[in-house]
């Protein structure tokens, strides 16, 4: 699911991905459902792509973002509770225990917790990448079938 969820550089918020054309996707706002063109030269990052610094391997996103719902039961989190450098390390730290934390900033941080928020209330509450992936490898599978005379 977080692969059709795009962060656009330079506005806020999310944005599902609705259509792709020539220089240019049409994207529709999680927060308000208002759709609008994107070209190529704005800087767009799928969600499905980021990961998150740790002290071993780099973790995507997505299991953060699981970690997140498991901990606070898939609801909102109350932001205004967390807005000291030390109320974030706390936080990060109880969802995600090696975090790296000379290579995440406060303003990732903040940024994570944000970008749940808007998950959650667009009503999205699974994080896993498995369900895409399948329906690829199914895609894929069927398109590489010979027809059957």
């Amino acid at each position: 699911m977080l692969k059709k969820i795009l962060s656009i550089s330079g506005r806020p918020g999310l944005y599902k991905l609705v259509s792709y054309g020539k220089n240019m996707l049409l994207v529709e706002g999680l927060a308000d459902a208002r759709r609008f063109p994107v070209h190529s030269r704005e800087r767009v990052m799928s969600l499905g792509d980021i990961s998150i610094f740790t002290t071993a391997d780099d973790l995507p996103l997505s299991q953060v973002l699981e970690n997140i719902g498991k901990k606070f039961d898939n609801k909102a989190i109350d932001a205004k509770s967390y807005t000291t450098p030390d109320q974030l390390h706390e936080f990060m730290a109880s969802v995600l225990e090696n975090w790296d934390e000379d290579r995440v900033h406060n303003s990732d941080i903040k940024k994570i917790i944000s970008w749940y928020n808007l998950l959650v209330n667009a009503g999205i509450t699974d994080f896993t990448t498995k369900a895409e992936d399948e329906d690829n490898q199914e895609g894929e599978e069927a398109s590489n079938e010979e027809p059957k005379a």
